[in-house]
C-alpha cells in the first residue's frame, strides 16, 4: 500500500522536495519526475496564482510527487481553497506565536478536527466520491507545515511542536536570519541556537524539522543536525544553474578548440 504524504513524515522518513516558483506546470512536472518526495507550489513568493494552482497540482501528480502549496498567508479562506484544489499538505508562512499555529491547524481539517468548510464535491474531497464517514480519513492525511521565521515563534518553539496537526516545523533561513538580526549569516550563533532548538523541539514531540537549501554542500550539515524534510532548490534555481553551467561549459570548449 502505498502510504500518503503525511504518513511517511510522522514515520520518520527523510524526504526531499523542491519549490516550484515559476508559475509554470510543465516545470513543475519535470522536477517531480525528477524522482522529489514532494514538490511545493509557491503562492506567496512564486510566479504562480490560485487561478493557475489547478493545472500546477495535476502537473505534480501525474509526477509521482506529493503536491504541497504554500499558501500566500494564514486564513482560512486561502488554505480551504488551496486543498479543496487537491493539496496533500500545506506549508503556511509568518507566524509569530504557537496561537497563530494553533488556529492554522483547524484550518487544515473538517468538524470536528477543525473549522473547515465541508464542501465534498471539491477536488479535494474526491468530487463527491467521499461519504460523510470518511472526511475522518481526509483529516488524518492532511500534512500541516508551519514556517519557522520569526524570533518570536523560535521562543515558541516548543509549544508550536507539541499542536497536533503540526507535522513539519520548517525553518526560512533568509527570514529567520534576518529576524534574529544576522541577515544571510546561517553560521551565526544566533541562527545555530535557533535552529538546533527547532530540531529539539521536533524530536521531543515527533515531527519532523524541516529547511529549505540550495547550496548542494550543506546538505550533509543539516541531515545530520537532525532534519529530515529537505527541500533542494527551485525550479527556477535549477534553470538558473543548468543555463549557467551549459554556457560555461560551452565556452570552456571553445577556449579549447582555439588554443
Amino acid at each position: 500500500m502505498v502510504r500518503g504524504i503525511r504518513a511517511r513524515v510522522l514515520a520518520g522518513e527523510t524526504l526531499f522536495g523542491a519549490w516550484a516558483d515559476l508559475g509554470s506546470p510543465l516545470s513543475a512536472e519535470l522536477v517531480g519526475k525528477a524522482g522529489f518526495d514532494w514538490v511545493l507550489v509557491d503562492l506567496e513568493h512564486g510566479a504562480a496564482t490560485e487561478a493557475e494552482l489547478l493545472a500546477h497540482l495535476h502537473a505534480v501528480e501525474v509526477s509521482g510527487a506529493a503536491a504541497l502549496v504554500r499558501v500566500q498567508s494564514g486564513e482560512r479562506l486561502r488554505i480551504g481553497r488551496a486543498l479543496d484544489l487537491g493539496a496533500e499538505g500545506i506549508m503556511v508562512p509568518r507566524l509569530e506565536t504557537a496561537e497563530q499555529a494553533r488556529e492554522v491547524v483547524s484550518f487544515l481539517r473538517y468538524p470536528p478536527d477543525g473549522v473547515r468548510g465541508v464542501a465534498l464535491r471539491t477536488r479535494g474531497a474526491g468530487l463527491g466520491r467521499m461519504s460523510h464517514a470518511g472526511v475522518r480519513d481526509l483529516n488524518r492525511d492532511v500534512l500541516g507545515i508551519v514556517q519557522v521565521e520569526s524570533a518570536s515563534l523560535v521562543r515558541e518553539i516548543d509549544a508550536v511542536a507539541a499542536i497536533d496537526g503540526v507535522d513539519v516545523l520548517f525553518v526560512g533561513p533568509t527570514d529567520l536570519s534576518h529576524s534574529l538580526g544576522v541577515p544571510g549569516d546561517l553560521e551565526a550563533l544566533a541562527f545555530r541556537n535557533a535552529i538546533r532548538g527547532v530540531v529539539d523541539a521536533c524530536r521531543a514531540h515527533g515531527k519532523a524539522p524541516g529547511v529549505l537549501l540550495y547550496d548542494p554542500a550543506t546538505f550533509e550539515p543539516y541531515l545530520r543536525m537532525g532534519f529530515r524534510f529537505l527541500g533542494t532548490g527551485a525550479d527556477g534555481f535549477f534553470v538558473d544553474q543548468g543555463a549557467r553551467t551549459a554556457l560555461a561549459t560551452a565556452r570552456a570548449a571553445q577556449e579549447r578548440a582555439q588554443s
